[in-house]
């Protein structure tokens, strides 16, 4: 039917053969999850490209599947390009919300201070879902709050783990209770296997839904399948209740954005990065963890501006967002995340020795965004290779945070 593209956040993009069957079969298993899509038709609001497989197969599938409407948004979740999306928010009621957790961030502050824009979102809303990365439990908090506020409710969230080898959905939450990093259970029709891979365990599929290989790349298919014919989907997942199944999985990070520090310890980069980001809210936006053979681990930390505008209400709000950082009331909140991060540490995998506010966002051109919106790893390391480098100086420059040093 299709060639999709990996978005490369961990190794180069591969193109990802996507049959009829597979389409079809994830749109059936979606709609044995959600009835309630296939009840009331589904209306869209959605930016999200189609040459990805969010937007390109699983909401455009699931408005044709259902016969809904989509409604396309040029929008996109940066400050700059955001506002189009809320214009068309303010007119277009949608039944289902579909996002990545950075357009979620962008519109929590619109929805706040516009009342006929929270009003119009949450009128017909039945359901927000992301996915694409974890979402910050205080941005989650923020809807709940708004939807409370606005019709008296809050709306059921969703999420799931998915992969454009798997035309994407593989699991879904399909009850209340969920919290930030779980990703269900399998959806009808696809096994799931989780397989140990040092000291995680990897979560490998099989089904209808799941892509026959890689175009033209013959080596990278027999790589991507075990022994059983299960695909290898490289993120490392765990029970929610190892007691108990039905609560099912929450997301373990990315088996191939682990690496091991000079001493031979593993440092777990995904859960890693999700502490720091809850610790850090509402001031850290994203962050990259550092450290493949080095001694101790280091981060370079994406920062809201916006937020941080708030610790230096003297500073005119036209001032630019690297005034704002190099602010000391800035500097020292930076600093006390560290310092208590660092006390809270159970080893030095999970202790972040030095670490760097960046005052330049990261940039699409250089990849270091994908277009779904989420931190690209592996691109920010190489093109901030020499930030990367001051966080291991002896003599650290002035702009490093060191923990415990004020």
């Amino acid at each position: 039917a299709k060639f999709l593209f990996t978005s490369g956040s961990t190794k180069l993009p591969k193109g990802v053969i996507n049959t009829q069957r597979m389409l079809c079969a994830n749109q059936q298993q979606i709609l044995q999850c959600f009835p309630g899509l296939g009840q009331v038709r589904p209306v869209l609001v959605d930016w999200l490209p189609w040459n990805h497989t969010f937007g390109g197969n699983h909401n455009f599938g699931l408005t044709i599947w259902n016969g809904g409407s989509l409604y396309i948004d040029e929008g996109k979740p940066v400050p700059a390009l955001f506002g189009r999306s809320v214009e068309n928010l303010r007119s277009i009621a949608p039944t289902v919300y579909f996002n990545v957790p950075r357009g979620f961030e962008e519109l929590v502050p619109h929805l706040r201070r516009d009342a006929e824009l929270r009003t119009n979102f949450f009128s017909q809303l039945k359901l927000l879902f992301y996915a694409g990365a974890g979402l910050a439990q205080p941005v989650w908090d923020a809807m709940d709050e708004l939807a409370v506020q606005t019709c008296g409710r809050r709306v059921l969230w969703v999420t799931g783990l998915g992969a454009t080898e798997t035309a994407p959905s593989i699991t879904f939450t399909t009850r209340d209770g969920v919290r930030s990093g779980m990703i269900g259970t399998p959806v009808p029709g696809v096994e799931v296997k989780l397989t140990p891979e040092g000291d995680k365990l990897e979560c490998r599929v099989r089904g209808p839904s799941i892509t026959p290989g890689y175009w033209r790349q013959p080596e990278l298919t027999r790589a991507a399948r075990d022994e059983e014919g299960y695909h290898r989907m490289g993120d490392a997942v765990r029970f929610v209740d190892p007691s108990d199944p039905t609560f099912g999985l929450v997301f373990d990070g990315r088996v191939a954005e682990d690496f091991k520090l000079a001493t031979g310890t593993w440092v777990s980069v995904g859960p890693l990065r999700a502490r720091v980001i809850a610790a850090g809210a509402p001031y850290v936006q994203d962050v990259v963890i550092a450290g493949l053979n080095r001694d101790t681990v280091g981060a370079l930390i994406i920062p809201n501006v916006e937020a941080c505008r708030a610790l230096c209400p003297e500073l005119p709000h036209t001032a630019a967002g690297s005034t704002v950082l190099q602010h000391t009331a800035v500097r020292t909140q930076f600093q006390k995340l560290l310092d208590e991060f660092a006390k809270q540490a159970t080893g030095s995998a999970t202790r972040i020795v030095r670490a760097i506010v960046l005052t330049t966002p990261p940039s699409i051109d250089a990849s270091e965004i994908t277009d779904k919106g989420s931190i690209n790893q592996r691109a920010m390391l190489a093109s901030r290779a020499a930030e990367v480098e001051a966080l291991y100086e002896v003599n650290p420059p002035e702009r490093v945070l060191v923990a415990g040093q004020r």
